[in-house]
C-alpha cells in the first residue's frame, strides 16, 4: 500500500504559476497528476514512468512540467501560464503496473486526497 499526500494548491491569477508536490510513502513504477472539476470526469494531465519519461495531455503541454525527486520520493507538477480553465481539484496517483499513461486513470491504484487549484481571470 502506498500513501500519497499532495500539497501546493492555492489561488492564483491567470498567467501565474504554482508548484504542486506529492510525497509518496513508497516507490512505484509510475506516478501521475490528474484533475477533476465539479460534475466533470477525472482528467489525466501528466505521467512520469520509472525511466523518468514524461507524458503530457495536450491541454497542459508546454505549460506544465512533471518531475520527481527520487531521493525524497516526491512528485512535482510545475504549472506555469495558468488559465481559469485549469481551476480544479488536482490529484496525485501511482501504480505498480508497467503501463504509464495519463489517459487511463483506472490503471492507477493509489490516490492522494487532492489539492485545490483556483485560477482567476
Amino acid at each position: 500500500q502506498v500513501q500519497l499526500v499532495e500539497s501546493g494548491g492555492g489561488s492564483v491569477q491567470a498567467g501565474g504559476s504554482l508548484r504542486l508536490s506529492c510525497v509518496a510513502s513508497g516507490a512505484t513504477s509510475c506516478m501521475g497528476w490528474f484533475r477533476q472539476g465539479p460534475g466533470q470526469d477525472r482528467e489525466g494531465i501528466a505521467t512520469l514512468d520509472s525511466d523518468g519519461i514524461p507524458m503530457y495531455a495536450g491541454s497542459v503541454k508546454g505549460r506544465f512540467t512533471i518531475s520527481k525527486d527520487n531521493a525524497k520520493n516526491t512528485l512535482y507538477l510545475q504549472m506555469n501560464s495558468l488559465k481559469p480553465e485549469d481551476t480544479s481539484m488536482y490529484y496525485c496517483a501511482a501504480t505498480y503496473r508497467p503501463e504509464c499513461t495519463y489517459y487511463a486513470p483506472a490503471l492507477f491504484g493509489f490516490w492522494g486526497q487532492g489539492t485545490q487549484v483556483t485560477v482567476s481571470s
